[in-house]
C-alpha cells in the first residue's frame, strides 16, 4: 500500500496550483461566485479549456454543449445554491435536451433527447451549468468503461488502467480536473467502483431518495439509483440537497430528511458500532493491498472513537449474483425487444457488444416466475442483512476485491467477462439489492499509482450517517482529489 499520507483539503493551500478549478471543490466555487470573487463565465471557460486540452487523453466526455451553456450563463442561471458550478451528466438513462442519449450502445447511436430528465431539471434549478454527457459502459453493465461505441475511458492517474464503470467517464472527468463534480448512476456499484478507481468520493444513496423520472426502466429498477461522484463529501451532500425528494407516483420512497445534508456533514457522528470485513461474502480472500486498506481504515475509525470489530453480514453468497442475473437479463431483453418492435427492423449483428448480446439471448428463457423468484430472493437478502444492523451501525468493507485492472481486462468481447465483472462487484452490489446507502472513500493508491477505496454501508434511510462518518474520515485522512497532469504513462 502506498501514499497513505494526507492529500489536498477542500480549501486553498500553499501549493502552486493553476486555477480556482484546481483549488476549490464545487461548494467552494459556488461560494466564490456568490461573493463576486469569480464569475460564472470564467469558470465555464476554465472548464472549456480543460475539455479541449485534457479530455482527448482520457475520453471522459462523449458530447458537450458549451455554446448552449455560454448562452445560459449570459442570460442568467437560476439563483440556486450551486449557481455557476459546471456538471456533466452520465450518458445512461438521464436525458439532456438536444444531446445524444446512447446509453453507451451502438443500438442508440443516433438517439437524441427531446427533453431534460427530471434530475437534470433539478440540477438546473440549483444553478448548475450542464456542460455535456460522460462516457458509460454499454447499458451500465460493466465495471469498466470501455464501450465499443465511444471507446475506453482512461484513468487519469495512470492511462493504462481502467477508470472503473459504469460511471467511468464521470469519475475520470472529475479526477482529471475537468469538472468539479459529475452525475453518476449505480445499479451494482457503478458510482462506487469508479470513485474508488479515480480517488473520489462516491455515494450511492438509499433507494427512493433521488428520483430520476420520467423514464421507467425495468433494466435497473429496483437496484439503480442516481447521484454523483465528487471531490469532497460536502459536495455530495450539497448535490443531494439539490436533488433528493420523491414525486407523486414514484415507485419507491425513503424516510424524510430531518435536516439538509449540508448541515448534517458539519457535525461529527455519534459513536458508531462498526463491523469490518476483509474477505468476500463467500470467504474468498481479497487482494492484500485492499485488505490492508480496510484494516487501516478500521484502525482509523477506532482512533476516532468508534467501536470497531471484525464482523459482517452473513448470507447466501450466491444469492446476489443469481438475482441480478435474472433481473438485469429480463430488463435488457425487454428494452431491446421494445426498440426492435417500435422501429420494425431486426436487431443488427453489431448493434450490441458480444457480452450484452449473450446476456440478451440467454434472457430469452427467463420466465415471469423466474423474475418473481428473483425479487423474492432480494427480499430474503434484505431481511438477512438487516439482522447484522441490529448490532451494528456501519459495515466497513472493500469497495472492490482488487485494484483497478488494466484496460482490456474486462473487455466485453471476451467470453467470461461477465463472470469477472460479477466477481469485481461482489461488495458493491449488495447495497443495490437491499436499497441501503453506501459510499466509497479514497484511501491510498496501489503499486501502479492508481487509487483504491474502502466502502461503508448503513441501514436504509441512514444517508446522513454515511455522510457524517465520511466527512469525519475525510478530515482525518484527506485525499488528493485531482490526478497529476499530464497523466503518468
Amino acid at each position: 500500500m502506498t501514499n497513505r499520507s494526507p492529500g489536498r483539503a477542500p480549501e486553498p493551500g500553499p501549493a502552486p496550483l493553476d486555477t480556482p478549478l484546481d483549488i476549490y471543490d464545487a461548494v467552494g466555487l459556488a461560494e466564490l461566485i456568490r461573493n463576486g470573487d469569480l464569475r460564472e463565465k470564467e469558470v465555464l471557460e476554465l472548464v472549456a479549456d480543460r475539455i479541449a486540452t485534457r479530455d482527448p487523453d482520457i475520453n471522459a466526455l462523449v458530447a458537450t454543449r458549451l455554446d448552449e451553456a455560454r448562452d445560459e450563463v449570459a442570460r442568467g442561471l437560476p439563483d440556486g445554491p450551486l449557481r455557476g458550478v459546471p456538471i456533466g451528466i452520465k450518458d445512461l438513462y438521464c436525458d439532456v435536451a438536444g444531446l445524444p442519449s446512447t446509453h453507451g450502445s451502438r443500438m442508440f447511436e443516433h438517439a437524441v433527447a427531446k427533453r431534460d430528465a427530471d434530475l437534470v431539471i433539478r440540477y438546473r434549478a440549483a444553478g448548475l451549468a450542464v456542460l455535456g454527457k460522460t462516457n458509460t459502459a454499454e447499458f451500465g453493465a460493466s465495471a469498466s468503461t470501455e464501450p465499443a461505441l465511444h471507446g475506453p475511458t482512461r484513468n487519469p492517474w495512470n492511462p493504462a488502467y481502467s477508470a472503473g464503470g459504469s460511471s467511468g467517464g464521470a469519475a475520470a472527468a472529475v479526477a482529471a480536473g475537468i469538472l468539479p463534480a459529475a452525475h453518476a448512476t449505480d445499479a451494482a456499484g457503478s458510482i462506487r467502483i469508479p470513485a474508488s478507481a479515480c480517488g473520489l468520493f462516491g455515494m450511492k444513496p438509499s433507494r427512493g431518495l433521488v428520483w430520476n423520472g420520467p423514464r421507467a426502466s425495468a433494466l435497473s429498477v429496483p437496484m439503480a439509483v442516481s447521484h454523483a461522484v465528487t471531490r469532497t463529501v460536502r459536495d455530495s451532500a450539497a448535490l443531494l440537497d439539490a436533488t433528493a425528494g420523491t414525486v407523486p407516483g414514484a415507485p419507491f420512497a425513503t424516510p424524510a430528511m430531518e435536516e439538509p445534508f449540508s448541515a448534517a456533514v458539519r457535525r461529527p457522528p455519534a459513536r458508531l458500532r462498526i463491523g469490518y470485513t476483509t474477505v468476500a461474502p463467500d470467504g474468498t480472500p481479497v487482494d492484500p493491498e485492499i485488505a490492508a486498506a480496510v484494516e487501516e481504515a478500521a484502525a482509523l475509525f477506532e482512533r476516532l472513537g468508534h467501536e470497531v470489530r471484525a464482523a459482517g453480514p452473513s448470507f447466501d453468497p450466491d444469492l446476489p449474483g443469481r438475482a441480478l442475473d435474472v433481473l438485469f437479463g429480463a430488463g435488457l431483453r425487454g428494452l431491446v425487444d421494445t426498440v426492435v418492435r417500435a422501429r420494425g427492423r431486426a436487431l443488427g449483428d453489431e448493434e450490441l457488444e458480444p457480452m450484452t448480446r449473450r446476456q440478451y439471448e440467454e434472457a430469452a428463457g427467463v420466465t415471469g416466475s423466474a423474475v418473481l423468484h428473483a425479487l423474492q430472493e432480494t427480499e430474503q437478502l434484505d431481511r438477512t442483512v438487516a439482522g447484522f444492523y441490529a448490532d451494528h451501525d456501519i459495515w466497513l468493507s472493500p469497495t472492490v476485491p482488487a485494484p483497478p485492472p488494466r484496460l482490456g481486462v474486462l473487455d466485453t468481447a471476451v467470453p467470461g467477462t461477465a463472470d469477472a465483472i460479477a466477481r469485481y462487484t461482489v461488495f458493491t452490489r449488495i447495497a443495490n439489492l437491499t436499497g441501503q446507502p453506501a459510499a466509497s472513500l479514497p484511501f491510498g493508491r496501489d503499486a501502479a499509482g492508481v487509487p483504491i477505496g474502502v466502502q461503508i454501508t448503513a441501514p436504509h434511510g441512514h444517508d446522513a450517517v454515511v455522510l457524517r462518518l465520511s466527512a469525519q474520515f475525510e478530515e482525518a485522512a484527506p485525499w488528493d482529489w485531482t490526478a497529476p497532469w499530464p497523466p503518468v504513462a
